[in-house]
């Protein structure tokens, strides 16, 4: 399940962030930016649907966050785009890249945390 997830997670991310990146034609790594966000607010949502509430069993939970989610959301490729970015002389935007992502990231997931639970006793 994980595997089957991750592989379903791992086109999905290089299909959006690609759409993204090729549509806006930004220096800023805005693609893998919004797939972190994304995957942040939906991992949350599934935590919190999955675990907390224990809404299906593990082979799902297994599937959803460590391989579809897990492999949706690119840590790795945040790294190698912000340090390109200082590499390339482009300090100033690989500070704002590593800020924004970190923080907006951690946003996503308290409204994420907010919005299902509120949904969810309603």
């Amino acid at each position: 399940m994980v595997s089957i997830g991750g592989a379903m997670g791992a086109v999905l991310r290089h299909t959006l962030a690609s759409a993204i990146t090729v549509q806006l034609k930004s220096e800023f790594p805005l693609g893998i930016f919004t797939v972190n966000v994304l995957g942040c607010f939906l991992m949350v949502i599934c935590y919190v649907l999955l675990v907390e509430r224990q809404l299906l069993g593990d082979p799902w939970l297994d599937f959803t966050l460590a391989g579809l989610l897990g492999a949706f959301t690119t840590f790795s490729t945040f790294s190698i785009q912000a340090y390109m970015l200082i590499v390339n002389g482009r300090r100033a935007l690989a500070l704002g890249y590593i800020m924004a992502s970190v923080l907006v990231c951690l946003l996503a997931v308290a409204v994420g945390v907010f919005l299902t639970r509120t949904l969810i006793n309603h």
